[in-house]
């Protein structure tokens, strides 16, 4: 089984410009992560576009979805900035291709010590392998379906549309106790 993943920039692949002093795109970071974490799994990489996801229109989620069409992986990971990955999961989900996707990001670029890139991407690779074909969004450890994920912009993290602070969740198990914020 071989993933394919997908590059389009996001914070994930930003680079410190030292002369600048801003964050801006130079190469993708992913050859040196996988090199870094061993990873056993074949891998293909994918530069499709590296982009800010604030900067992210229909032209540029369109050829993320063709990228997702002509390869001949049946398992893909991208790598995607997070402030638009649900809008772009849903283009993906909503074209329902036979093929299990998973969208990852990072809140902190790689380049800076305590980054989150590393793990969500290591998340990403391992749900895709297990998840059955469809749309999903990888990060803070958890894995989601495309049409039930928003980013909490206070908290800095991905919750199901359901994680509503102070709501009692509902299980097959019966009730799951108060949610706190």
């Amino acid at each position: 089984m071989s993933i394919r993943i997908i590059i389009t920039g996001g914070t994930f692949d930003k680079h410190y410009d030292e002369i600048r002093g801003s964050l801006t795109f130079k190469d993708s970071h992913l050859p040196e992560i996988l090199k870094f974490v061993r990873i056993s799994v074949p891998i293909e990489l994918e530069l499709n576009q590296l982009i800010d996801s604030l900067d992210m229109h229909t032209a540029n989620r369109l050829r993320i979805l063709e990228s997702c069409r002509r390869a001949p992986e049946e398992r893909i990971v991208i790598t995607h900035g997070t402030d638009t990955m649900v809008e772009s999961a849903a283009v993906l989900g909503e074209a329902q291709l036979p093929k299990t996707i998973v969208l990852t990001g990072a809140m902190v670029p790689y380049i800076f010590n305590n980054s989150d890139a590393v793990f969500n991407l290591g998340c990403a690779v391992t749900a895709v392998q297990v998840l059955p074909r469809g749309v999903y969004v990888a990060m803070n450890g958890r894995v989601f379906d495309w049409d039930k994920v928003h980013k909490n912009k206070e908290r800095g993290t991905f919750e199901a549309k359901d994680d509503a602070p102070g709501r009692v969740k509902e299980t097959e198990e019966g009730r799951e106790g108060e949610l706190h914020a």
